[in-house]
């Protein structure tokens, strides 16, 4: 069988492959117009996070999630938040985050200590070590996204890009983070 990826979205993957005298559940498939809009966005949330990480390791030897990490720590303020609130705005568990965070405390990027209003959580404090590594990535990573999305697009299509990204977000159900 030659299977092939706008089968999977049109609906010619159907046949068969629900047990017999089970109707399958209706389906509105996608249609060709559908399905190449579709895949580009497949194609860019797959191609952008990947050559966005690629250039912070090269140039600052930071993956995107650990600049993500110290760029949300740099607008918090006196540079802390909480762990767990760290975790939330960077769609990360507490327990990735916090293997993420060994790495950069190994290199004295960040530092965590009890919150001192209350001592049952942990606070994710980016160090004047950590502001520096940040502040000289930031050139080039601005460039390399302006490079990519900023500069290619007119600003009302970018305003519309951002716009439809925000509906689509609000789609998502996040409950299940962390």
């Amino acid at each position: 069988m030659n299977l092939l990826v706008s089968d999977c979205y049109r609906g010619a993957m159907t046949e068969g492959a629900q047990p017999s005298g089970e109707e399958p559940p209706p389906v509105k498939w996608l249609t060709g117009a559908e399905l190449d809009s579709w895949l580009s966005v497949v194609r860019l949330m797959t191609w952008l996070p990947w050559s966005i990480d690629q250039q912070l390791r090269r140039d600052s030897n930071l993956g995107m999630v650990e600049y993500q990490v110290l760029a949300m720590l740099s607008e918090s303020p006196g540079r802390t938040m909480r762990m767990s609130s760290l975790a939330e705005v960077t769609n990360a568990s507490l327990s990735r985050l916090s293997h993420l965070f060994k790495r950069l405390e190994q290199r004295d990027l960040v530092r965590r200590q009890p919150d001192p209003a209350d001592g049952r959580f942990t606070n994710a404090i980016l160090t004047d070590k950590g502001l520096l590594a940040l502040t000289e990535a930031a050139p080039g990573h601005v460039a390399h996204v302006r490079s990519l999305v900023i500069d290619v697009l007119s600003p009302e299509q970018l305003r519309r890009l951002g716009r439809d990204a925000d509906r689509i977000v609000s789609r998502i159900d996040t409950s299940g983070i962390s």
